[in-house]
């Protein structure tokens, strides 16, 4: 599972400063729930000094996203407007010990709402960035300008570090060729060569836990797939694990699985649930493409 450190597993159960501010002169949404993760961030900001005298949060997310939330309210409660703007989300995770790499996200969502709050309060237009370029992944509505920033503010080498950071080509991995293209674009412009075989470094365990070893980390994915199991069978549909090879994890679909249209849909629940349970990025695929690899 999860290795999260010890502030952030105090932040998830007892979070700060959770709900709507009363009185708030400043708001800022960001997410959306279909995309699986929202926060509304409010601010009680005092008018003279520009000085945010509360700050609260409301959020549909995982673990992770909660205790971000709880963190950013205490970092910038009592700080100036221009002196929040400068809290960076390794910040927000650095105030936790640290974030699993998988959940660097959360802290990149709790950034963006307090962009959004401050713009908010000044009368400016604060737009998603996915309003702003060019979609690249539609399963999490994530474009090229939040990508290219996060890459260069957290510098970013690998297609699975941007998957951590964004959610960007964690789902269905058909946006990895535009996630390639932008690391190129990047990388370059420093003088540096995008290499797509590059492995993300492992980050180092923020609660002490081990790294699993390959006999149990195939058991916890055959048990994610095995839980899934159930509701496709009730639909005459099935899926058995073929083979793991490194981040790539392949299936085969039988039954009325086959040829169904929502199979795609399908191999992305199974990795988002072999994500979760495994605490590290994978890909699910079809077994299909172990034979076209080899």
């Amino acid at each position: 599972m999860w290795d999260y450190s010890e502030k952030v597993q105090e932040h998830f159960f007892n979070p700060r400063n959770a709900g709507a501010v009363a009185d708030a002169n400043a708001t800022g949404d960001v997410g959306s729930l279909s995309c699986g993760d929202a926060l509304r961030l409010t601010l009680k900001v005092d008018p003279q000094s520009e000085v945010i005298l509360d700050a609260g949060f409301q959020t549909f997310g995982c673990g992770s996203a909660i205790a971000s939330s709880s963190a950013l309210t205490e970092i910038i409660k009592g700080m100036t407007l221009n002196e929040a703007l400068e809290v960076t989300n390794q910040d927000i995770a650095d105030y936790l010990d640290g974030l699993p790499a998988e959940k660097m996200h959360c802290s990149v969502m709790g950034r963006e709402a307090l962009q959004a709050a401050i713009a908010n309060y000044r009368g400016e237009e604060w737009k998603d960035d996915h309003k702003e370029g060019a979609l690249v992944c539609k399963c999490f509505a994530v474009d090229s300008v939040l990508i290219e920033n996060t890459i260069r503010s957290n510098g970013l080498s690998t297609v699975e570090e941007v998957a951590n950071y964004t959610k960007a080509g964690g789902g269905c991995s058909a946006c990895h060729e535009g996630v390639e293209a932008i690391l190129t674009r990047v990388l370059a412009e420093q003088g540096k060569a995008f290499d797509p075989y590059a492995i993300a470094p492992e980050a180092a365990p923020s609660g002490g836990g081990r790294k699993l070893g390959n006999l149990e980390r195939i058991r916890r994915i055959e048990r994610s797939i095995e839980a899934i199991r159930t509701n496709l069978q009730r639909d005459h549909g099935d899926v058995e694990l073929i083979d793991v090879d490194g981040k790539n994890v392949y299936v085969n679909m039988t039954g009325a699985c086959v040829g169904c249209q929502m199979a795609s849909t399908t191999l992305d629940g199974i990795q988002q649930r072999i994500v979760e349970d495994l605490g590290e990025f994978v890909r699910v695929l079809p077994a299909k493409a172990m034979r076209k690899s080899a």
